[in-house]
């Protein structure tokens, strides 16, 4: 089901009515990461948390998907893409536990800076201490990589090659591939520099919410040594998952991520 807020994509899943009795009072808002919209979080994850028991939502942010300003991506930053999560929080029926990816992440990081929630799980979340040590690496480990990147980013189209090895670390079908290749788009500059240098999260300022963090092993965007740079920031325990990489909820083995995110959530007592 879609749904829009003042604009904004958002992709819904809820419980199927059998289980309605044991649906969960709190909502899931996941939240992408660059390059991307909604649609990653639909294709594993929206379905799999509403059966079991949470309305799940996927907002794009402005500028992506089917969101407002597609034309106007580059006048989008951070600031931009915290309201959007801002809105569509507010225009939920409880105060959501937060799933940001990369990027999404990141936004979910400057959220907490001023917004209560139940809880937050960061997967190959861009660190607090922002990008630049992790394009210091791209671009000296795999400099082809970083210079297709930097192609997108511009509007330029990304090889097939390019996209598997930003994302994944597993085997994935060929056509499944091409599919995401298509749905893929640019990312605001602003937004890319507000993550390296101008609008860093400030991890005083982040409230008490229960945080798991999450990344892959195999991850060539934000690899382990960074999830783990952002876990003791917050004074958290990484979770690291072998043999994956950056598109954890996209891998072959995504079930694992998202058993792993349930079990936290029972744990937590959402």
């Amino acid at each position: 089901m879609n749904d829009a807020v003042a604009g904004l994509e958002v992709l819904i899943h809820a419980p199927p009515a059998k289980s309605r009795k044991q649906k969960h009072k709190t909502p899931l808002l996941f939240i992408h990461g660059a390059y991307t919209a909604a649609w990653c979080w639909a294709e594993h994850f929206l379905p799999f948390f509403a059966a079991q028991g949470y309305a799940s939502y996927g907002v794009s942010l402005s500028g992506h998907g089917a969101s407002r300003g597609r034309r106007q991506l580059d006048s989008f930053g951070i600031d931009d893409y915290i309201n959007d999560v801002a809105e569509v929080a507010a225009d939920l029926p409880a105060p959501p536990v937060l799933i940001g990816h990369s990027m999404g992440g990141f936004v979910v990081q400057k959220y907490l800076e001023k917004h209560p929630a139940p809880a937050a799980v960061l997967m190959c979340s861009a660190p607090p201490q922002g990008l630049m040590s992790a394009a210091f690496g791209l671009m000296f480990q795999k400099p082809g990589l970083m210079s297709d990147l930097n192609s997108v980013m511009s509007g330029g189209r990304v090889s097939v090659e390019t996209l598997r090895q930003a994302l994944f670390a597993q085997p994935i079908d060929a056509e499944d591939l091409l599919r995401y290749l298509r749905l893929s788009q640019s990312e605001s500059h602003r937004a890319i520099w507000d993550m390296t240098l101008f609008n860093l999260p400030h991890p005083s300022r982040v409230n008490d919410t229960p945080l798991l963090i999450l990344g892959g092993e195999l991850d060539q965007l934000i690899p382990a040594s960074l999830v783990e740079m952002t876990a003791r920031t917050y004074s958290v325990d990484a979770e690291i998952f072998p043999g994956m990489g950056h598109g954890l909820m996209l891998e072959r083995d995504w079930q694992i991520v998202a058993g792993r995110i349930l079990s936290w959530l029972s744990e937590k007592g959402i």
